[in-house]
């Protein structure tokens, strides 16, 4: 049987919502309005422009954005902004800027910062394998950091910040690309979030960007690439060079979609909660066939990631899993294991045919007693 959109667990791109991805095939061939293919509509028209500002003021109000945000639609990924924020921020600057380092992601940003300037890594998680956070008692943060950085959901290890860490005085960068919009955020104490859209924002190749005016220095204006620029990407409402048309537009759909159908990110947030309710309370009471790897206070609501007590019964399961239709439940490749990411656009539908799926799983093949 060939994986339904509906039962897509998938760590990324994840998928979308069923009406959504209708409006997405009539746009292929047709916009409505427009009168031409998604794909051959030129970024320099008033539709798109009107597209963009549209999707900027959907972001600001599904987050409570102050109007000193600016939101950006880049290219890049996370992986870029992992260069362009140092490149920004910490150039120059005697002091150290301060980061987490929480699990797959959050390692992959600290090198890239260390080309551009000093770092303080000021917790880290590789000695006990990523499998839970810091509590505030571990954390010490200077005053005098340009900004402090962190992941706010480790996708490869299931892990999630439910508190918001760092100092209010020190600029907060955040790289929120696996719980973007999956909940509500106090948009006002960062300086600057960043989310690659293809998580629960829509498909890959457009990546969000909220950066607080008072962040950018005014020296960063004539020293920097001019691809790398916030500012210029600001003064040209993310049309500094040709945007990913499409992503943008599928991107916006899903912000109406969030607005719509589902009621806001508060009302996302309480159907996240259901979904991973759901998977923890199965994972607890399987008598120890399914192993959860992340510590329990430190559950990701995104990603819910297990072990099974042999390879050969991982291998088993993920076999299983797809004869019943369910899609990308394998883990990351770093650390391997089995993986559902729950995101926005997967219904609670889906995850209780899984749950259903997986007490079957283990009632047929639990150890003899």
């Amino acid at each position: 049987m060939r994986p339904r959109n509906s039962l897509n667990f998938s760590g990324g791109p994840g998928a979308l919502p069923e009406s959504v991805l209708q409006q997405v095939q009539e746009a292929v061939v047709e916009v409505p309005e427009v009168g031409l293919s998604i794909l051959g509509i030129s970024h320099r028209s008033d539709w798109f422009a009107a597209v963009v500002g549209e999707l900027e003021n959907n972001i600001r109000t599904l987050l409570g954005a102050p109007d000193n945000y600016r939101v950006l639609f880049l290219q890049g990924g996370a992986t870029q902004q992992f260069s362009m924020v140092p490149m920004t921020l910490l150039r120059g600057k005697e002091h150290a800027a301060e980061y987490l380092h929480t699990g797959y992601w959050s390692g992959k940003a600290i090198p890239e910062a260390q080309r551009v300037g000093p770092v303080r890594v000021a917790w880290s998680g590789a000695a006990a394998g990523f499998g839970r956070l810091p509590g505030d008692d571990e954390l010490s943060f200077s005053a005098n950091a340009p900004y402090f950085h962190y992941v706010s959901n480790e996708t490869v290890e299931g892990l999630q910040f439910h508190r918001v860490p760092g100092r209010d005085d020190v600029p907060r960068v955040c790289d929120m690309s696996s719980d973007f919009l999956s909940r509500p955020c106090e948009a006002e104490r960062y300086s600057l979030i960043y989310a690659h859209a293809q998580k629960n924002l829509g498909p890959a190749g457009v990546t969000v960007v909220l950066v607080r005016d008072e962040a950018l220095p005014e020296e960063a204006r004539d020293d920097l690439p001019g691809f790398l620029n916030y500012r210029n990407h600001i003064q040209t409402h993310s049309n500094f060079n040709t945007p990913p048309v499409f992503a943008i537009y599928v991107a916006l759909l899903v912000t109406r979609w969030l607005m719509d159908e589902i009621g806001g990110v508060a009302r996302m947030a309480e159907i996240n909660r259901s979904k991973a309710e759901l998977m923890y309370d199965l994972l607890d009471g399987s008598d120890g066939f399914y192993r959860g790897r992340a510590a329990i206070q430190d559950r990701s609501l995104m990603n819910v990631t297990f072990n099974l007590p042999t390879p050969e019964l991982e291998r088993r399961f993920l076999s299983d899993a797809l004869e019943s239709g369910f899609s990308g439940l394998a883990g990351h490749r770093a650390i391997g294991g089995l993986r559902a990411s729950i995101y926005n656009a997967l219904p609670l539908s889906a995850v209780e045919q899984l749950a259903d799926f997986m007490e079957d799983f283990r009632r047929a093949h639990r150890p003899a007693p």
